[in-house]
């Protein structure tokens, strides 16, 4: 392929993101399509332990000012990755002392140049008795109406990255053990539905 697809997938936790995005990359390594993954979250924080950070939960605790360093500089190493799909697994905010910030604010997406978003949603209920199940993070506990407002965020967060960069954006909804079909509405989403 000329150029890469940079696709932006975001997602509150429990909503099935890793896995889902885990069969979408078999997906297009099935199709002969060179594919990776970028932990937005990941690459920040390795850019954090740099500056002393020890956990990666420690990252939302961070100042504004440094989260936006990090994120930076995060987008840098992202943007320079060349397979012909470029994933960028992430959240559309940071609930922060200061309040929602966004996880793509408008220097990280023109650092990417992201050709569509992609919003996996689930249920409130289903988010609220998976992050419950989950013990390899240490997640803030919340109400289901508390899990409702993330949705809200992330969906109006993730609809002003997609007018300000011009590009597609598709909500898919994981059910539970659906997630192959979650898988290939992403891949057709992407483009790679015929293999091209």
């Amino acid at each position: 392929m000329a150029e890469s697809k940079r696709v932006i997938i975001v997602g509150i936790p429990g909503v099935g993101k890793t896995t889902i995005v885990s069969r979408v990359v078999e997906l297009l390594k099935e199709k002969k399509i060179s594919v990776s993954v970028s932990i937005f979250g990941s690459v920040m924080f390795e850019e954090a332990k740099k500056n002393g950070i020890q956990s990666r939960d420690d990252l939302r605790k961070l100042s504004v000012k440094v989260q936006k360093e990090l994120q930076s500089a995060a987008a840098k190493k992202i943007a320079s990755i060349a397979d012909d799909a470029v994933i960028v697994d992430t959240h559309a905010f940071i609930s922060t002392k200061e309040g929602f910030y966004p996880g793509l604010p408008h220097n990280v997406l023109e650092i990417l140049n992201p050709d569509s978003f992609i919003m996996i949603t689930a249920r409130p209920e289903e988010i609220y008795n998976r992050r419950m199940k989950d013990k390899t993070r240490n997640r803030d506990i919340v109400s289901i109406d508390a899990i409702k407002k993330e949705l809200d965020v992330t969906s109006a967060m993730l609809s002003t990255c997609s007018i300000l960069c011009g590009s597609p954006i598709k909500m898919v909804l994981n059910i539970q053990d659906k997630i192959e079909e979650a898988a290939k509405g992403i891949v057709s989403a992407i483009g790679f539905n015929n293999g091209t």
